[in-house]
């Protein structure tokens, strides 16, 4: 059976830098840092006081009230950048059958502030059961994906997959191949999260996962620094539209990258901590390499995991190291995060558009916040720190791994028809 070819014909974004794509890229490109201190609950008592929170978002700019009470804050996040992305993609009633197109999603953790706030309101009540007629499907994680194909009528596969921050690449990936496979002509994929709450940077803060730099939020997330000491939390959605090429070309599409490959492994040692040798992220991109049948020599840039935690950065470099040998020293890294803060379940989304756009752009992203050189890391690696640097990019990789040892991969590349 021949493997049909996958493109991307529309994005959409959402993040602490913009609320837009091209917001988003002008931020990234800029080397903007979205942290600053948290507005959406007092965070005075919390150990870690600041987020990467998403920006003058006023939801009655997007839905009516009476909607906007139905859906938590990541259905929110996802019905606008799936709009973004699909007005984006010209997908409009006539060059599409719905049939056959799809909506395949991701979250980490879902309706967080709804579970939060239903479970608060009982607790402080006087045991008689209240609850909110919507709890359950506000807060349910595969309710983004329903909400996208209802609105829009998309009658293809539907559903959410759910691998801690590797989500949204999960779902980059299953919309990959029931494309590649011939089981959908379109997929709206990608990610969402909003998990600034008092739950999330509470048990975060518990797994002292992330950063406590609260006299400098700006400069908190520094990936490959040595003085990292965690990650910040960030907020947001991203949304591709991944279309089978001679659907695209049939309807005229404008078309950003080709995807070629997807990767999947499981480090099987620890529910947080990465192996320290990086043998899942070193399987998993030998494994999306393969699957895109291309050599270590034809990567130009990697968006890392990069979370700014003391193991993390560590076994990821070790890892690029070892699958790509000398030519780790003629690629680009570089951790977006630095300035966007972890999006969790959406982080693959975001950072999928940011390979994306440089790419397109031939741009690739710095790696912001560096002060201190960490000896852990060769010196002569490409870190593309604190400026964007200029370069055509051919082929870009993007990593994301999650709790539990859930490591993706997937490659994008220069579109040639």
């Amino acid at each position: 059976m021949e493997l049909k070819r996958v493109v991307v014909t529309g994005l959409g974004a959402l993040t602490p830098l913009g609320n837009n794509v091209a917001e988003y890229w002008n931020g990234l490109a800029n080397g903007v840092s979205g942290a600053a201190p948290i507005t959406r609950f007092d965070a005075s008592k919390f150990k870690t006081q600041f987020a990467c929170e998403v920006k003058g978002y006023d939801p009655e700019k997007y839905f009516d009230r009476k909607e906007a009470r139905k859906m938590d804050l990541f259905s929110q996040f996802a019905m606008v950048v799936a709009e973004e992305a699909v007005q984006d993609a010209n997908l409009v009633e006539g060059n599409y059958d719905p049939d056959r197109v799809g909506v395949i999603w991701g979250s980490g953790i879902g309706g967080l502030r709804t579970f939060q706030e239903e479970c608060v309101n009982f607790a402080n009540g006087d045991g008689t059961p209240r609850f909110n007629p919507f709890f359950i499907p506000k807060m349910i994680a595969d309710i983004s994906a329903g909400h996208i194909s209802i609105k829009y009528g998309f009658r293809g596969p539907n559903f959410v997959t759910v691998s801690a921050c590797a989500s949204a690449t999960n779902a980059i990936i299953d919309s990959f191949n029931y494309i590649r496979l011939g089981m959908a002509d379109v997929v709206v994929t990608g990610g969402s999260e909003a998990a600034v709450t008092e739950a999330g940077i509470g048990g975060f803060n518990a797994l002292k996962a992330l950063s406590e730099r609260n006299d400098s939020p700006e400069t908190a997330s520094r990936p490959f620094d040595k003085d990292r000491d965690g990650f910040v939390l960030g907020e947001g959605a991203g949304a591709l539209i991944l279309e089978e090429y001679e659907h695209a070309k049939a309807r005229g599409a404008k078309i950003y990258a080709e995807v070629i490959g997807g990767g999947m492994s499981a480090d099987a040692y620890h529910i947080t901590a990465p192996h320290p040798e990086g043998m899942g992220a070193l399987n998993v991109m030998k494994n999306v390499l393969r699957d895109a049948n291309i050599k270590p020599e034809e990567v130009d840039y990697i968006n890392v995991h990069g979370t700014s935690t003391p193991l993390g950065d560590i076994s990821e470099v070790k890892a690029i190291q070892t699958v790509f040998g000398d030519h780790a020293y003629k690629l680009n890294i570089s951790s977006t995060k630095s300035m966007t803060g972890h999006l969790l379940g959406a982080a693959g989304a975001i950072e999928a558009i940011a390979a994306i756009m440089a790419i397109k752009n031939s741009v690739v992203p710095p790696t912001i916040n560096h002060f201190t050189d960490d000896e852990s890391f060769d010196a002569g690696l490409n870190f593309t720190f604190n400026k964007a640097q200029e370069r055509e990019v051919k082929v870009a990789l993007s990593n994301t791994f999650g709790f539990g040892g859930h490591n993706t991969s997937v490659l994008f590349r220069q579109f040639i028809d």
